[in-house]
């Protein structure tokens, strides 16, 4: 069953300018999956990483649904606004399993996949599991092979294995309010903190019980082993690789696409300048333009 209703992103009761996503809603065996489908064409699905949304995604999405069809999957991350059955597996390869799941009900084919922060580790693992309806794989700043989480996340895992930390970890974000830009929370993320963007992941976070317990299993399912695995399957998958990266990032740093793209014969690095993790926040129009080109390539390009 498809339900369609509007998301926007907002602050205090302002629209400021971002664009509207119209959300469906649809029903998976691990609880209802809500997510943008906006454009015609080839297919691109983007997938956000843990305490964002789909939203994060809201400055592309127009750029590209000119000529491809975009969608957008709102995961059990943390923002979500519809928790999951309380016994779905939402370790990583769950939530991998989960983008597979909405492929096969979408019938989605030839997909470029597109995955940022912790969703580029779920894209990776989906990529390589269940490879059947992905064409190619865009990976922006995020988790590589050990790298799961990279050292400035690591305080998540623990703080998801006590009941109650996270939430309190959470806390002086949702009281203090320019707190929210700062390196300690979503600052160390995007050089131009959009707080709109950032209002509406907190008041998510913790409008819901259920959408807290989601995120909390899918901390604490982490492994580096996943990652590695889904890098050394990458390397002899085929499947077209692009890396879109910020150099200036702090916690996902150039290295990690780097070697990630010397294993994986013919996969590309391109930089976005003057950018953090959130590469579609700092620099829409130059991710959008690297997207959309990748996914027009039918062949993968050749080693140089």
């Amino acid at each position: 069953m498809l339900v369609a209703y509007s998301l926007y992103v907002k602050g205090d009761g302002d629209m400021s300018g971002h664009e509207r996503l119209q959300m469906k809603e649809l029903s998976l065996p691990q609880g209802r999956l809500r997510y943008a489908d906006e454009g015609e064409g080839p297919v691109i699905v983007l997938i956000h990483g843990v305490l964002v949304s789909a939203s994060l995604w809201s400055k592309v999405v127009p750029l590209l649904a000119n000529d491809f069809r975009v969608v957008v999957p709102d995961l059990p991350l943390g923002c979500h606004r519809v928790p999951m059955k309380p016994d779905a597996d939402l370790s990583p390869p769950g939530v991998a399993a989960l983008i597979a799941d909405m492929l096969d009900a979408l019938d989605l084919d030839d997909v470029t996949l597109v995955g940022n922060d912790t969703g580029g580790a779920l894209s990776q693992i989906a990529a390589t599991t269940r490879p059947e309806r992905i064409g190619r794989l865009v990976l922006t700043n995020c988790d590589v092979l050990e790298h799961f989480p990279p050292k400035a996340f690591k305080a998540l895992l623990g703080a998801a294995k006590i009941p109650g930390v996270l939430t309190g970890l959470m806390v002086p974000a949702r009281v203090v309010r320019p707190l929210r830009s700062t390196n300690l929370a979503f600052g160390l993320l995007m050089k131009r903190p959009d707080h709109d963007l950032m209002d509406e992941w907190v008041r998510a976070f913790f409008a819901d019980s259920g959408v807290r317990r989601d995120v909390v299993k899918v901390v604490k399912g982490i492994d580096p082993r996943q990652t590695i695995d889904a890098a050394e399957r990458l390397a002899t998958a085929g499947i077209p690789l692009l890396c879109v990266w910020a150099p200036e990032d702090r916690a996902f740093r150039i290295e990690f696409a780097e070697r990630l793209a010397a294993m994986v014969p013919g996969a590309q690095i391109q930089r976005v300048e003057d950018s953090l993790t959130f590469v579609m926040v700092d620099q829409p129009e130059r991710t959008a333009e690297l997207i959309g080109a990748f996914a027009r390539e039918r062949q993968p390009a050749s080693p140089d």
